[in-house]
């Protein structure tokens, strides 16, 4: 299996996602870091199989409708949207504020579904975006809800860098934070992943695989609604977990 030409696949639809125009072949071997010769290989084979059209004039490549197609019937069957998403609209609809679903991935937490806040002033990231564990609520609700002797085997190997100045960097601080998010149902990251973002959680267990759901937005509209924001959670928890 080549690794490398899938990740410079992958690289190259993402650099047509940040052009947001044609690109040449020398400019996509630069985007992706791979010699001319390396790229035109990917390029020819996405042509061939109707994901790239070439432009004539020199204008370039640019990619067709068919990857869209292809994610539009994956993401329709996604077992992950039909059993979460309409619950998560409810509570987005309900609290104004973003809502992430995740699932840990090794040491960092990979957002599955994001619904962006109905507010002006919202957090906006990306699905597919990876959080360190140990920064993000959702990383904390992940890690809390592992077994001890797992979550110690697990912070055990893990690095904790600093993100901003409100970021655990001391394992026996993040313990005493997991003990106690674990003891009352709900993690809390203030200020920890971004200086004014604040962010509640919980693990959720469905057909035996842990997920975390959190709440996330302002330090300044969060504070306030934040026990009534994991209130929500916890109900929103129960009513995933009983149809796990």
């Amino acid at each position: 299996m080549n690794v490398k030409t899938a990740g410079r696949t992958l690289d190259l639809f993402e650099a047509f996602a940040r052009a947001g125009k044609p690109l040449s072949l020398s400019q996509l071997a630069r985007a992706i870091d791979a010699p001319v010769s390396s790229c035109f290989g990917i390029v020819r084979t996405l042509e061939a199989r109707g994901y790239l059209y070439e432009l004539k004039a020199r204008a370039g490549y640019y990619p067709t409708g068919l990857l869209f197609e292809h994610a539009g019937v994956i993401a329709s069957h996604d077992p992950l949207a039909e059993r979460f998403v309409p619950v998560l609209e409810k509570l987005r609809d309900r609290t104004g504020e973003t809502v992430l679903l995740s699932k840990r991935l090794d040491r960092q937490a990979i957002y599955l579904v994001v619904l962006e806040g109905l507010q002006s002033i919202r957090y906006s990231p990306k699905v597919g975006e990876f959080r360190p564990l140990h920064v993000s609520a959702s990383g904390k609700a992940l890690l809390g809800s592992l077994a001890p002797a797992l979550r110690a085997e697990l912070l055990g190997t893990m690095k904790l860098p600093r993100v901003t100045t409100r970021t655990i960097t001391s394992r026996a601080a993040l313990e005493a934070d997991l003990d106690e998010g674990r003891a009352r149902g709900w993690y809390v990251t203030n200020g920890e992943t971004v200086a004014d973002l604040m962010a509640v959680a919980v693990p959720v267990t469905s057909n035996g695989e842990i997920y975390s759901v959190a709440l996330a937005g302002p330090v300044h509209r969060m504070q306030d609604a934040l026990k009534r924001h994991a209130k929500l959670l916890l109900g929103l928890r129960a009513t995933l977990e009983d149809h796990a």
